[in-house]
C-alpha cells in the first residue's frame, strides 16, 4: 500500500488538469504530497481544481494556461523555462488531455476535425514531451504516464482518429521508453482508465446509464502508483485501471 506522502517533494505536471480523471489526479497527487502545477486552456475549470486542493489543505499548485490546438513553439519553450526557472527539475508528467473527435465512419469523416485529433491526442503529447525531457532529466526518478484507451490497443468502428490518437501513444510510449532503456533515471507508461464517468464519455456514449460507471476518483490508485517511486523498476507498460 502506498504511504500518504509517496509523492513529497515532487512537481508533478498534469494536463487536462480542470475536469474529469485529470481534476482527480491533480488531487490525489497533491494529497500525497506533490506540488502539482495545473495546465489547461479554461482558466474558470483549472481556478476550480486549485480551489478543491487550497481547500483541503495541501500544498499551493499552480496553474499553467496552455491551448493545445493553439500552441506554438514558443509557447512550449516558455512552458519548460518556466519549469527549470521555478522547480529546477520535474518528477512527474501525466499527459491526460484529449478529444473525442467524431464518431463516424471512416468514409465520413471530416477531414479538418482528424487533423484536429490526431494534433491535440497525439502530436502535442509528442512536443510536451520532448521540449520537458530537458527538466524531467534533472529528477532523479522521473515518470511520465500517456493516457490511452481500449480502443488504442482493438481498432473499433466509429472510433476513428481518437482509436488512431491512442495506438500512436502506446507507440510512443514505448519508442521513448526503448530510447531511455539506459537511463533509469526517467521511465515512460501508458494508463487506460477504462469506463468512467466523464464529459467525454457520456460524449461517446449518451444513452449509458452513469450510474453504472466508476468515477475519477476510484481509479486513482494505479495513477499514484505509476506516478511514485514504488513503480521505478516498471518501464514501457501499458497498464489497465479496470
Amino acid at each position: 500500500m502506498l504511504s500518504d506522502n509517496c509523492l513529497e517533494n515532487k512537481v508533478i505536471l498534469v494536463t487536462g488538469a480542470g475536469d474529469g480523471i485529470g481534476k482527480a489526479a491533480a488531487i490525489s497527487y497533491a494529497s500525497h504530497g506533490a506540488k502539482v502545477i495545473l495546465l489547461g486552456k479554461t482558466l474558470s475549470n483549472l481556478e476550480n481544481t486549485y480551489d478543491e486542493i487550497i481547500k483541503q489543505g495541501y500544498e499551493d499548485p499552480s496553474i499553467s494556461l496552455l491551448d493545445l490546438s493553439k500552441a506554438d513553439g514558443s509557447d512550449y519553450d516558455d512552458l519548460r523555462d518556466n519549469l527549470a526557472n521555478n522547480y529546477k527539475h520535474l518528477d512527474g508528467l501525466l499527459l491526460n488531455a484529449s478529444i473525442l473527435g467524431d464518431r463516424s465512419p471512416i468514409e465520413d469523416y471530416d477531414i479538418s476535425v482528424w487533423v484536429q485529433t490526431l494534433h491535440i491526442n497525439l502530436t502535442a503529447q509528442f512536443i510536451l514531451v520532448k521540449t520537458l525531457l530537458p527538466v524531467l532529466h534533472l529528477s532523479n526518478k522521473a515518470s511520465v504516464i500517456f493516457t490511452s484507451s481500449g480502443v488504442g490497443k482493438i481498432g473499433k468502428a466509429f472510433w476513428g482518429a481518437y482509436s488512431v490518437s491512442k495506438f500512436g501513444i502506446e507507440g510512443l510510449s514505448q519508442i521513448l521508453s526503448n530510447e531511455h532503456s539506459n537511463d533509469k533515471s526517467i521511465r515512460f507508461n501508458c494508463i487506460n482508465p477504462g469506463a468512467i464517468d466523464t464529459k467525454m464519455r457520456k460524449a461517446a456514449y449518451p444513452l449509458e446509464n452513469p450510474i453504472n460507471l466508476l468515477k475519477p476518483q476510484d481509479i486513482m490508485e494505479k495513477y499514484l502508483w505509476l506516478m511514485s517511486d514504488d513503480s521505478s523498476d516498471v518501464f514501457g507498460q501499458s497498464i489497465d485501471c479496470q
